[in-house]
């Protein structure tokens, strides 16, 4: 008999994604508490964070079969509680290499689940017939904005790291048999391509184009997680609480625009959509940089939470549309630079934090956000070829 509540499959996808976020998300407002255990600047952790985003991208290249072989049930059932378990390991780190190799198999974990979540999602939308993707990536952040306040409540009230997340296993194991006891993965979309997809994509100038328009985006949603919390700490010396807040107020507010960003897209192009983020991103990114006190920082991560939230889906859907190459390709060759930029950038903002001021990792994002309104026109439709008659 199988433990859990029989939910529609779409249900089961954004459960999905939120719990693997919250579980996900506890860490990052006990960053500064491990770093202050550690003794460490701002580089060394950064470093230490790319532990997570080498594995990441490791099994983001090779996962894919390994999932396909023993079953998308089995490993999702297994990954998401695992997760909670290698966190609380890494919580006990003493210095920044064993941080680092400790967070290698959360990385190989977290792209694990990631190739199904996503896959799921998309099959969903094809087994339904309407779009679920954006509101399943909505669930994800208001996954990681739940283990933000949960985590600045916790850290408010002086409980060690490492027990923080110890308790957090049992918490992820409940949720993930009710909520994800009776997944059964949906069915291969009718008609899908069954050929091998390249280890590497080779990226076009038009993919290189579109990577210029999410850049931005995705360094300063990573940035936003990974670095809030301290920044409000040395800037602002905030308590626990309000550290942690501003890593819950990114993903809040990137969470409730992912909500609406479909319709809006839908209303109006892709371009325009895609300006007003890159605008609203800037304002966040200057404030941030600028802010005199603390409220206009909360403004400027919540605009950067906005302004981040719908500009690598916006990407992706061009990216498939193109017509050079079949659309599966186009769609890894954006996936794995974007995804390149959003998991190994914001650690190696840390010896900007270091050297520069923490300011400053907000502040490198400006110019890729001019970069982005520049290159924002390949989000509009091709025109249409008309044959010349002699």
């Amino acid at each position: 008999m199988r433990f859990g509540i029989d939910l529609p499959p779409q249900i089961k996808v954004f459960g999905a994604f939120f719990v693997y976020s919250f579980c996900m998300g506890s860490i990052f407002p006990r960053l500064p508490d491990i770093q202050t255990a550690m003794g460490v600047g701002e580089g060394a952790l950064g470093l230490a964070l790319i532990g997570s985003a080498c594995g990441t991208l490791i099994s983001l290249t090779f996962a894919g079969h390994f999932v396909e072989r023993i079953g998308y049930r089995r490993v999702l059932l297994s990954a998401i509680p695992l997760l909670s378990v290698l966190y609380a390991l890494a919580s006990w780190a003493q210095t920044p290499l064993a941080f680092f190799l400790l967070l290698v198999p959360v990385g190989l974990t977290i792209g694990t689940i990631e190739i199904i979540i996503n896959v799921e999602a998309d099959r969903v939308e094809h087994a339904i017939g309407r779009r679920i993707m954006s509101r399943a990536h909505a669930f994800w952040s208001l996954g990681f904005f739940a283990a933000g306040l949960v985590g600045s409540f916790i850290a408010q009230s002086g409980l060690e790291v490492h027990i923080h997340l110890m308790l957090m296993i049992p918490v992820v194991i409940l949720a993930t048999l009710l909520v994800l006891g009776r997944f059964e993965p949906a069915p291969h979309r009718s008609g899908g391509s069954v050929d091998e997809p390249p280890r590497f994509a080779r990226p076009t100038l038009p993919i290189m184009a579109l990577v210029g328009v999410c850049l931005s985006a995705m360094l300063m949603e990573g940035a936003g997680i990974d670095w809030s919390a301290i920044y409000m700490r040395n800037l602002f010396d905030a308590e626990p609480f309000f550290a942690g807040l501003a890593v819950a107020t990114v993903a809040g507010s990137q969470g409730v625009a992912r909500f609406f960003a479909d319709s809006f897209v839908e209303r109006f192009s892709p371009v325009l959509v895609a300006r007003a983020l890159l605008t609203l991103l800037g304002i966040g990114v200057l404030l941030a940089f600028f802010a005199p006190v603390a409220w206009v920082a909360y403004l400027g991560f919540a605009l950067i939470g906005v302004g981040s939230s719908a500009l690598f889906p916006l990407a992706m859907s061009a990216a498939a549309q193109q017509t050079d190459r079949p659309a599966s390709v186009n769609v890894a060759a954006l996936a794995q630079f974007s995804f390149t930029a959003f998991l190994l950038g914001p650690p190696l903002l840390g010896y900007i934090a270091e050297h520069f001021g923490i300011q400053w990792v907000f502040g490198v994002g400006f110019p890729l956000v001019l970069l982005g309104f520049v290159t924002a026109h390949v989000l509009g439709p091709k025109p249409i070829a008309r044959e010349v008659t002699p």
